[in-house]
């Protein structure tokens, strides 16, 4: 049969070297395979009436671009309303929430997403601080670790929240010292009390949410991502986009299991694994192992700066322990939330011991990875776990002089030894890298970029944080091609162009290898393929 796809006149790029393939053309088989690589003239004898055939005029196609983790439904959902993540100071926050609630009809709920707590300075991340613009409305910002929110007093009011609760796994209603809440929110459990008490929108707006998302992802150059949630009904979402054609992004899924699984729950997750379709899977299980380190839940081996940040996520981490070898033993892999060096430690603890107990050929990953010691980073190789990181997470959120909120909580030390994703490369780990949107912006070109400059975004003029952790143009490729396909157990189909791979491709105006890294956030995507099928064309093309 035919190709349904030729591609000519491209640069072929190797991830694996980081230079060309021998090669100036593709072919795509009707089943999303390459079926042959050659010159233009080669490929174009091989095309018929039905194939599509582009000219790509020397741009450079790159195996399929993969976000390392991210959360498609969930940032959907959460990145509706006002978009606060280009705030520097209070005085801004104040003016774009004045400006949004007059744009708000009576009674309505404000919402917000991505707000920096280092707007507040020396001030305590609190509702108090933007009276009295929210004081009258019932308003959810969140802020942008999407694990902590401020909710202002209406929205408290209206939730009936009015002290102090108790939760079974790490969250707080934070109170003043005479027990009213301060407006924030800490860990879901938390944020949850005062969410389910506004109007929720409706599935087909959460449909249409999700797609849009999706859809904007595939024209950053994303063919694939891994998704770290399950939550609610998004399996079934994936499904009926899948089914209907409209899933332009493939993605493998990891539910969630939380503190307090018992054996039928663990059961009912190694069941789900494999569920899904043509462009989506259920694989592997995610846990939390801590919060952040900006809220103080993170899970340290020292206090940070306010004694906070001393308790891992699992009341027992050794319950933990329990399930990591549990899901081991069937098979599942694991990815787990770990910023701060005890969980970390935990995690790769945990994952010794399940290997240990049966030898079981099971890739586990730990996710984020924000501040660890020497001889942590050492063990990813030895127990081949995936470091699986979010480079952006330094570059907006940190600062090279440690002024940020971060980095004072930790104290120089432990703040000099952020994001170590030269260290990890070195000692043999398979790093991965992405974006945990919508924590950060899921451009996979801004998270390359990221990786290699270490500079905020916002202004890269500003000098790197931990400029020696910085990685290579080819590693960056590298980080979301080969490896993450390693990742997901699937290097004999993916991250590569080679006959028989998947035609997960994603082309550039240019070599996002050679570009410099300041200026590859603005190499223009010309192209994207996924399965075979055009998610995205420039116009001109």
């Amino acid at each position: 049969m035919h190709p349904q796809l030729a591609l000519l006149n491209a640069h072929l790029l190797d991830p694996a070297t980081g230079g060309a393939l021998p090669h100036t053309a593709l072919a795509v088989t009707q089943d999303g395979r390459i079926g042959a690589l050659g010159d233009d003239q080669q490929i174009r004898a091989l095309a018929g009436p039905a194939t599509t055939t582009l000219d790509l005029k020397g741009a450079t196609v790159t195996p399929g671009l993969v976000d390392g983790h991210l959360h498609p439904t969930h940032g959907a959902e959460l990145t509706h309303g006002l978009d606060l993540s280009g705030c520097a100071g209070l005085d801004d926050v104040r003016e774009a929430l004045a400006r949004h609630k007059r744009t708000l009809a009576p009674g309505a709920w404000l919402h917000a997403w991505g707000l920096d707590p280092n707007v507040f300075g020396d001030r305590p991340v609190e509702a108090a601080a933007l009276s009295p613009v929210l004081d009258d409305v019932p308003a959810l910002l969140l802020l942008f670790d999407a694990h902590s929110m401020l909710a202002s007093p209406r929205a408290l009011e209206l939730a009936g929240v009015d002290g102090p609760r108790t939760f079974d796994q790490a969250a707080e209603v934070v109170c003043d010292d005479r027990g009213r809440p301060t407006g924030l929110l800490l860990e879901d459990a938390a944020c949850e009390l005062v969410e389910r008490a506004a109007p929720q929108p409706t599935r087909a707006e959460r449909r249409d949410r999700l797609a849009a998302a999706l859809r904007a992802m595939a024209a950053a150059g994303l063919t694939g991502g891994h998704a770290m949630d399950a939550n609610g009904d998004s399996l079934d979402l994936y499904r009926e986009l899948d089914d209907a054609g409209e899933l332009p992004v493939r993605l493998r899924v990891a539910p969630w299991c939380q503190p307090g699984a018992d054996a039928e729950a663990l059961r009912a997750l190694i069941e789900l694994q494999g569920t899904g379709g043509r462009l989506w899977n259920v694989d592997g299980v995610k846990l939390f192992m801590d919060g952040t380190i900006d809220n103080g839940t993170a899970w340290l081996e020292r206090p940070d700066c306010h004694g906070e940040s001393t308790h891992a996520f699992w009341p027992d981490p050794a319950a933990y322990t329990h399930v990591v070898g549990e899901l081991h033993r069937a098979g599942v892999p694991t990815a787990t939330h770990a910023i701060g060096d005890a969980a970390v430690r935990h995690v790769l603890d945990s994952v010794a011991k399940a290997r240990a107990g049966a030898p079981v050929a099971v890739r586990h990953r730990v996710e984020h990875i924000e501040t660890v010691p020497d001889d942590t980073v050492r063990r990813f190789a030895e127990l081949d776990v995936v470091a699986s990181m979010q480079p952006t997470h330094c570059c907006d959120f940190t600062r090279a002089d440690h002024s940020d909120n971060w980095s004072r909580r930790l104290g120089e030390e432990r703040a000099g030894r952020a994001w170590r994703c030269r260290d990890l490369w070195d000692a043999g780990a398979r790093v991965v890298l992405g974006s945990d949107w919508p924590i950060a912006p899921y451009p996979p070109l801004d998270v390359m970029a990221g990786a290699r400059h270490r500079r905020p975004s916002r202004d890269l003029s500003l000098p790197p944080h931990g400029p020696e952790q910085a990685l290579t143009g080819a590693e960056a490729l590298r980080a979301m091609t080969v490896n993450a396909a390693y990742a997901s157990g699937e290097e004999g189909v993916a991250g590569r162009i080679g006959v028989g791979f998947r035609a997960d491709l994603t082309v550039f105006g240019g070599d996002p290898v050679a570009v410099s890294a300041v200026e590859l956030p603005s190499l223009s995507v010309r192209l994207t393929v996924l399965d075979g099928r055009v998610t995205y064309r420039a116009a001109d093309l």
